[in-house]
């Protein structure tokens, strides 16, 4: 159960969102980089929105066809939705709150987490920045979840035409028991269509996951004619997964649609046998609205 609540965030998600339609003239730089905020897993875009002196808020639900934990298969054939809401201050701050619900969970809805962060640029160009947060989740079953606390900092590198970019993050979970990880990524974009404010483009993205993993192991054998199985826990550090993500994404002005597939290669720890790689279809819906 450890490894499934570790790397419970590691679900690649998507957003459904909705909202009232707002009359204002973005210019292109703005829908630049709204589509980017609502585009990405995480809050490294929102940086740039402090120079435009407004606030943000997104609100989104996400949806994926199956659910898999650190890219691995836990034998339940399940989809996920999970709504957010954040907040985007001018200044470099941001608060979100978010909820996962499992289709075969009891109870369902069995996740739900409130983050608070702040980022800035390290250079004048806007192509290098950072963020630090603070995550605290809320589990239906807490007995079974040792991680109710994450400390998340990352940096961040594009391009001057934002088409290229990668990013490195780091996360120390903690509560009853604690565990760190790493995630590396980086993405290539591709423009097919572009007029006006609406946009479609492809965005292959590539993470890499190395941490921290409690694996079970098991070791059976016949003692006075019985037979008997003894459980014992390894920790181990290393490898975790490597995901592809690309996704097909539209946007236009403040609304954004993806549809993407997701691609698991988990890497073995020692004691698991038999991994294969795993995907899963995903479907992302989302609406920014503006406090200018």
């Amino acid at each position: 159960m450890k490894n499934i609540v570790l790397f419970l965030l590691l679900i690649i998600s998507v957003s459904l969102t909705y909202g009232q339609v707002i009359e204002h003239d973005f210019t292109d730089d703005e829908n630049e980089i709204i589509s980017n905020i609502i585009n990405e897993e995480g809050f490294d875009k929102f940086l740039e929105l402090a120079k435009f002196k407004t606030d943000f808020l997104v609100i989104s639900i996400d949806y994926n066809n199956n659910t898999y934990f650190s890219g691995r298969d836990v034998g339940i054939d399940q989809f996920n939705i999970a709504p957010q809401i954040t907040y985007f201050n001018s200044l470099g701050l941001f608060l979100n709150f978010g909820a996962t619900y499992f289709s075969e969970f009891d109870p369902k809805w069995d996740f739900t987490s409130i983050s608070l962060g702040y980022g800035n640029n390290i250079v004048k160009s806007n192509r290098l920045r950072w963020s630090v947060s603070y995550d605290r989740y809320f589990y239906n079953n807490p007995e079974y979840n040792p991680f109710k606390n994450s400390f998340n900092a990352g940096v961040e590198f594009d391009n001057k035409g934002k088409s290229i970019g990668a990013d490195i993050i780091f996360s120390y979970l903690f509560g009853s028991e604690n565990a760190s990880q790493f995630v590396f990524g980086g993405y290539k974009e591709f423009k097919f269509f572009e007029k006006g404010s609406s946009q479609f483009k492809l965005k292959p993205e590539l993470r890499v996951t190395v941490g921290q993993q409690t694996v079970q192991l098991a070791r059976t054998f016949t003692f006075r004619g019985r037979q008997i199985t003894l459980y014992q826990y390894h920790e181990d550090y290393g490898l975790v997964n490597t995901q592809l993500y690309v996704p097909i994404q539209y946007s236009n002005r403040n609304f954004d649609i993806d549809l993407g597939y997701v691609f698991n290669i988990p890497s073995a720890f020692e004691g698991e046998e038999n991994l294969s790689s795993t995907n899963t279809f995903s479907i992302s819906i989302s609406y920014v609205f503006d406090f200018n």
